[in-house]
């Protein structure tokens, strides 16, 4: 048996799908992002619209599936079997893409090709992220659960003694060699730092052999794929960018060093990334949102007389840019500050994401 009647032989029963805010909507879609977002998944759920004669689908991560001797016949076969529906997985566009009435391609890297849609998908916001957990009825328990162990849909139902294990693993997918695992490894320890790459290619140099033009072009791949993410300071270009990941919990996963007040900030990152493009820091404040004149600022555990002197110094950079509202996300502090010029609320984050 060849491999196109191998992959035609594969079927999906009804999975119990839990809805995600992107889905497949046009019948031409590339689909990308980093590893374990849920890309298969939203693909299980576009199949399950089609009858399992009409769908041909190809994931090339499977050793088997050999994509010289796939790409050959594969046209004809489509053909032949009247399939509605071709679905390349884990696809790296190493020969041309047939015709077919809907293609589904998924991909870790960006790809731009004419009539077809191309989505990124990112993990779980908060939000969805409590439809998948039905482990618990207290949000408050939900919520130190994603704090604990992140936003990818697979560690929700986990054994716990597992997950760090699994994080640890998805991390090396994204890791062809020990170099670059290195190169993400101190990435990921330097979220919610303003680092310089140059900085990040001058520590890691004294532990590693590494070039600069590798340690560039890597951290290029990660940025492109949206494994990591750089946020430039507002009007200053030449400034360092401060340093966030798509799931926050990897930093717990690499090291036993405490970093809370980070995973914390990359979270609140990642809740503004689905909602605002004009997204930037200034000096005090860790996210400027300038079409909305909005600061939004990370301080866990939150007291307004304790922070009495921070909260002068957020005012005064707020007002220097004309910002109109001051959010402070906490962990479980909700709290309004009286101040006559800017409007300020504290509030924590698991009412912030969900409102």
């Amino acid at each position: 048996m060849n491999i196109l009647e191998s992959c035609y032989e594969i079927h999906f029963s009804k999975i119990n799908f839990i809805e995600r805010k992107v889905k497949i909507t046009n019948p031409k879609t590339i689909l990308y992002g980093a590893p374990k977002t849920g890309k298969s998944f939203l693909i299980y759920d576009f199949l399950s619209n089609f009858k399992s004669e009409e769908y041909l689908y190809i994931d090339f991560s499977d050793l088997r599936n050999d994509e010289n001797l796939t790409s050959h016949d594969l046209e004809e076969f489509i053909k032949n079997n009247q399939i509605k529906t071709l679905v390349l997985e884990n696809f790296d566009f190493q020969f041309l893409i047939p015709k077919c009435e809907n293609i589904i391609i998924s991909t870790i890297y960006p790809k731009e090709i004419q009539s077809f849609e191309t989505i990124n998908l990112t993990a779980l916001d908060f939000e969805e992220y409590l439809l998948h957990d039905n482990k618990y009825q207290n949000i408050t328990q939900s919520f130190n659960n994603y704090l604990k162990f992140g936003n990818l849909p697979e560690i929700i139902h986990l054994d716990e003694y597992k997950k760090i294990h699994r994080l640890q693993e998805i991390i090396k997918l994204s890791c062809k060699d020990e170099t670059i695992y290195e190169i993400l490894k101190i990435i990921i320890e330097n979220i919610d730092e303003k680092e310089s790459l140059i900085q990040l290619f001058n520590s890691l140099k004294t532990k590693i052999k590494v070039s600069k033009d590798k340690f560039y072009e890597v951290c290029k791949n990660f940025e492109e794929n949206k494994i990591i993410y750089f946020l430039p300071k507002y009007n200053q270009e030449k400034s360092a960018k401060k340093i966030f990941c798509y799931n926050f919990s990897f930093l717990k996963s690499i090291t036993h060093t405490k970093k809370f007040k980070n995973e914390f900030s990359n979270m609140i990152f990642l809740e503004l990334i689905n909602k605002y493009e004009d997204i930037y820091y200034l000096d005090n404040i860790d996210f400027y949102i300038k079409s909305k004149k909005l600061a939004i600022i990370s301080i866990p555990f939150f007291n307004s007389f304790l922070n009495a002197s921070l909260i002068k110094k957020i005012i005064k950079n707020a007002l220097e840019f004309d910002i109109e509202e001051i959010n402070i996300i906490t962990i479980s502090n909700n709290e309004k500050i009286s101040d006559p010029k800017i409007k300020i609320i504290a509030t924590p984050f698991y009412e912030w994401a969900l409102s």
